[in-house]
């Protein structure tokens, strides 16, 4: 009975409940109406790091349809923070996933539904699905949903350092950007055919205490020189956090918010920084030819994009103020001693 009187209370989905979603449960929790809050996670070992921060865990995986039969009318709000899969250009998770919470059925396969996590009396994980869940779960998932979606700004593609606002058209230019901007296409529409309010924070760099190119700086990784230099821009995973969460409330339908801080620096003046603050050796710069040898695709891929992201309308729409406003004026605060 006390499974069931819980699950009634479901009213807020996590999908994705890595380090932005830890820290955004404490803020839904201290809300007027604390929701109950449900985290989905294909990883039984999280079961109890989640339920300890006050969210009930549910197994299920993006990349199998059939584990998520128990998320339909689960929850009225969802904070959709899971990533794509690696490969393709087309998001198949969040199709996967918008199929599950429009799914008029409580089970794809019989046998084959989604669990709730729960601890036996032996104190370990075990899967069980309580009796009086169909009751707890009649269809939520329609007119009224609140949907906020993490995607990225590398949406934007290459800007050229000009400064840009949520107007500036999508042009992704590689395929983990394009599986972005199919996730948000996706969801966009979804919203418009089912009645939701789906809003979409377009997410730069995160960084935190724990999140600073601290290794990189280390290792000597280096920076490009001014001249072949990008823009880019940040966010703390405290303030994402929060901005996401006031989304959810104040997030307008069908709607885009650069969750960005403002901060205009460079990529290599940032590593700078982070060494200053943290007493480390600034990192070599080097020509744009001489990285094409030197370095990583991927981290080549992030210095081929430069831009600069207002946020006006995070200040303006959601009413949003900034804990940490820029880069520097965190290092000034938490620069190691």
């Amino acid at each position: 009975m006390i499974a069931t009187r819980n699950l009634r209370r479901a009213r807020i989905l996590i999908v994705g409940c890595g380090d932005v979603g830890m820290r955004a449960l404490p803020l839904l929790h201290a809300r007027a109406a604390a929701p109950r809050v449900v985290a989905l996670t294909h990883h039984p070992e999280r079961a109890g790091e989640l339920r300890a921060a006050g969210a009930t865990p549910i197994s299920g995986d993006l990349d199998l349809r059939r584990s998520l039969g128990r998320l339909a009318g689960l929850a009225r709000d969802v904070l959709h923070l899971a990533p794509p899969q690696r490969d393709g250009d087309s998001d198949r998770r969040t199709r996967t996933l918008i199929a599950a919470l429009r799914s008029t059925r409580r089970s794809v396969a019989r046998g084959a539904a989604s669990h709730w996590l729960h601890p036996d009396r032996a104190g370990k994980t075990a899967f069980i699905v309580p009796d009086g869940l169909r009751a707890a779960t009649k269809r939520r998932n329609g007119p009224g949903t609140r949907f906020v979606y993490a995607s990225t700004t590398g949406v934007y593609g290459d800007c050229a350092g000009a400064w840009i606002d949520e107007t500036r058209p999508a042009r992704p230019g590689n395929e983990r950007a394009r599986r972005r901007v199919s996730a948000e296409r996706q969801l966009r529409a979804a919203g418009v055919q089912s009645g939701w309010r789906v809003s979409i924070a377009r997410i730069p760099g995160i960084y935190a205490a724990n999140r600073l190119p601290i290794a990189r700086i280390e290792k000597g990784m280096p920076a490009l020189v001014e001249a072949d230099d990008v823009y880019t821009n940040h966010i703390h995973a405290d303030d994402l956090a929060a901005i996401l969460v006031r989304a959810l409330a104040r997030g307008r339908a069908q709607r885009v918010i650069n969750a960005s801080d403002d901060t205009d620096l460079r990529m290599a003046d940032y590593f700078d920084r982070v060494a200053d603050a943290y007493g480390l050796p600034r990192v070599p710069r080097i020509s744009r030819s001489e990285a094409q040898t030197r370095l990583e695709p991927v981290t080549l891929s992030f210095m081929r994009e430069s831009r600069r992201l207002a946020n006006s309308r995070l200040k303006r729409e959601l009413g949003y103020v900034l804990r940490h406003p820029t880069v520097d004026e965190f290092l000034k605060e938490n620069a190691r001693s």
